[in-house]
């Protein structure tokens, strides 16, 4: 396939673009605006055509979208502390760049994906939430998100534009910026710094493998029916303190560095993603927690 890969110098749209053009031999363009998470370093050794521009640009997306035949959108402002801090941004990127990028993908008829976040639910104390659950956002990063979800699932109705949407759950792997938890605390245990925890640490979240969720993505974007949304779940839930003190153990850091912080305003306690819909196109996670986090 010929792709254009928005956001794909950031951590999962490189890992995607690596997977797509080493393992399938796909021709990728990458439209990415370079923001301190996306890095052209991401994607060294990788065959690719680059065009430096924000999906929100029109110009840039009608530059980058030339010739091909599908669009896979990564371009996001991804921490949600930032979306705290600076939610103006994410506006920007997730609504009025998902409503470019969508009326580039009407004029040319391409086929088009939408990858979200678990977040657009909010928190679940049991069970798993499935595609038909409550949009629910707790922060401007999940709301700005579910408002680019519904954008696409409008345009499908509307226009009839062939879209699917993949909602993932916590990612983890190579290339991650050192803002989330797991390359942070991973950084902050090899050099010595202080081990940051939010409340009382017992956040709980389904950690996927990057490459898991990459492979969910590519099985959406192939077999997906229009219009519809697909989750992808990672195979292990755990608790953000045990993750932490599974990196001290793997990293042999002093147990002392662990420090407790003020919780986040609105921090969702618990995350759990049922993946049934994409199963049934053939994907399953590969990578157990683990392992994963070892290898990470």
């Amino acid at each position: 396939m010929k792709l254009l890969v928005c956001g794909g110098a950031g951590f999962i749209g490189s890992n995607f673009v690596r997977a797509r053009v080493n393992e399938h031999g796909d021709e990728v363009t990458v439209l990415d605006k370079l923001t301190y998470a996306g890095r052209k370093e991401n994607l060294e050794g990788v065959k690719h055509r680059f065009v430096h521009g924000a999906i929100e640009d029109p110009a840039a997306v009608a530059d980058a979208i030339a010739g091909v035949d599908a669009v896979v959108n990564f371009a996001a402002e991804t921490h949600v502390d930032r979306s705290i801090s600076e939610p103006d941004a994410f506006v920007r990127t997730h609504a009025l760049g998902t409503f470019v990028l969508l009326e580039a993908a009407r004029e040319h008829s391409l086929r088009y994906l939408q990858v979200s976040t678990d977040e657009v639910y909010g928190s679940i104390e049991s069970g798993s939430f499935t595609e038909e659950s409550p949009l629910e956002p707790s922060s401007p990063y999940s709301a700005t998100k579910t408002g680019a979800d519904l954008l696409v699932q409008s345009y499908s109705r509307t226009f009839d534009l062939e879209t699917v949407i993949c909602r993932g759950s916590n990612n983890y792997g190579p290339y991650q910026y050192p803002e989330k938890l797991i390359p942070l605390m991973i950084l902050n245990a090899i050099h010595g710094d202080p081990l940051p925890v939010y409340g009382d640490g017992q956040q709980v979240r389904n950690w996927l493998h990057v490459s898991d969720f990459c492979a969910g993505i590519g099985h959406v974007l192939a077999h997906g029916a229009s219009g519809e949304v697909y989750n992808v779940g990672g195979p292990d839930e755990c608790v953000n303190l045990e993750v932490v003190e599974r990196i001290i153990a793997l990293t042999g850091a002093d147990k002392s560095l662990l420090t407790y912080v003020d919780d986040r305003p609105g921090h969702d306690r618990r995350y759990s993603l049922g993946s049934e819909k994409v199963k049934a196109l053939g994907w399953e996670a590969e990578v157990r927690f683990e392992e994963g986090l070892a290898e990470t």
